[in-house]
């Protein structure tokens, strides 16, 4: 089983328009409605150990959370569940906005 890569979120961005796979929001939903990444399918932890099923495991993941803890234990629970391309956004959504996009609300 190989390590969860970990990405900046300059490398994430690189990712997401290389249009590599799925984007996963482990977030709360109300975390979800405040602020989000185009395109991200919104399962929050406590719910993905009956959700995975809704992502394909055949393409690579990039999961995000706040900081970036909550999903890299999800992206450790796919791994778990056979998914094999997986990358977790290092410092979360808010090193996203500090980095990238300092209009991004904050939390």
């Amino acid at each position: 089983m190989s390590a969860v890569q970990q990405l900046g979120p300059l490398q994430a961005r690189e990712w997401l328009n290389g249009g590599r796979g799925q984007l996963l929001d482990v977030r709360e939903h109300w975390e979800y409605e405040l602020v989000h990444l185009p395109g991200a399918t919104l399962i929050p932890l406590g719910e993905l150990p009956q959700r995975w099923t809704e992502l394909n495991r055949a393409l690579p993941v990039l999961v995000y959370c706040h900081h970036g803890l909550r999903s890299w234990h999800a992206a450790c629970m796919l791994q778990m569940q056979g998914f094999g391309d997986l990358a977790n956004l290092a410092g979360g959504i808010d090193a996203w906005a500090r980095l990238l996009e300092p209009q991004m609300p904050r939390y």
